[in-house]
């Protein structure tokens, strides 16, 4: 059988579209059965509490159920690598978390690299930590803070949840750029580690804003600033970090990936929900009551995020040798 000239044009036309075709249809029965977010830390933890409050929306909009399934452990390095080893079909995602961008730097010895080995898909929200004092300390602002440090050298303590966490890197990032030297103590969690703020033991946190805003708000503790450039709706009255310490930035992220080999077009249409599913009044709300500022916008922009963060993050690493324990 032999083909004429406009034949074998039309033939090679219509094989071209088949790739697309075959996207195309992929996404439009995407997904078909249940999917998992993998969440890296225990139930309760931030990262759990929106995989949580997302998976119910995606369920809605998406026909399938959205289950989250925690594995905790190895600051979430054992919930992302089985991401990375699972099949890069759509039916497994991870819940990110700022260890995203950290943990190269922590821990050397990693199976896999984060922008290697993962597609970013969506941010979520952004989270301020908060500046925050125990109330018998006499400093009520951030300049008060840092002439109390530099008169009384080696007399500070700051908290954290742990080694390599948010809140030890802000304080470090503080150290470095206020010119002051506070000394961390690690605590396993934000529990305990507020507990012993508010006795005390330790005078100055850089503490989540969920761990924190209840205990601001009875009194507790005392908020000097938010750690991000803007302002925070859940305290409006305080200010930024930045405002007193130029360059200065430290906040929680969160968002959803997926392992490298995803299809773009599944890809794509997660992203499409995940943003439509932040646009619902009672997400919109339940985030703002965490202190969070939401991240919608495309993958690209998510992984730029990621990318700049891990740079960032990985100077301030280097220049306190920090190592994980």
């Amino acid at each position: 059988m032999q083909f004429d000239r406009r034949q074998f044009l039309n033939f090679a036309a219509g094989a071209a579209t088949l790739p697309t075709l075959a996207a195309t249809a992929r996404a439009d029965t995407y997904p078909s059965h249940a999917v998992r977010i993998i969440v890296g830390f225990a139930a309760g933890s931030t990262t759990d509490i929106l995989a949580r409050l997302l998976a119910p929306s995606l369920t809605a909009r998406l026909g399938q159920t959205f289950i989250v399934e925690n594995r905790p452990g190895a600051g979430a390095n054992i919930a992302t690598e089985a991401v990375v080893k699972s099949p890069a079909d759509g039916y497994t995602l991870l819940m990110v978390a700022p260890v995203a961008a950290t943990n190269g730097w922590l821990y050397p010895h990693l199976s896999y690299n984060f922008l290697r080995d993962l597609a970013p898909v969506a941010g979520v929200v952004r989270v301020p930590n908060v500046l925050e004092v125990n109330p018998a300390l006499p400093v009520k602002s951030v300049p008060e803070l840092i002439a109390y440090a530099k008169a009384n050298p080696g007399k500070l303590s700051y908290e954290s949840a742990g080694v390599g966490t948010a809140s030890h890197l802000a304080g470090e990032m503080f150290n470095g750029l206020a010119g002051v030297k506070l000394q961390h103590v690690p605590y396993h969690g934000d529990g305990p580690a507020m507990i012993d703020l508010m006795g005390g033991q330790v005078q100055v946190g850089f503490a989540t804003m969920t761990a924190s805003l209840g205990h601001i708000r009875a009194g507790k503790l005392r908020a000097l600033a938010v750690t991000t450039t803007k302002r925070s709706d859940a305290l409006p009255d305080i200010p930024c970090v930045s405002d007193f310490v130029p360059g200065y930035e430290a906040s929680s992220w969160f968002g959803v990936a997926v392992p490298k080999a995803t299809p773009g077009e599944i890809v794509e249409k997660l992203n499409h929900e995940i943003n439509a599913a932040l646009a619902d009044a009672t997400i919109k709300a339940r985030l703002a009551d965490m202190g969070g500022m939401l991240l919608t916008g495309s993958a690209e922009d998510y992984r730029n995020l990621i990318a700049a963060e891990t740079e960032k993050w990985g100077k301030v690493i280097r220049a306190a040798d920090i190592k994980a324990e």
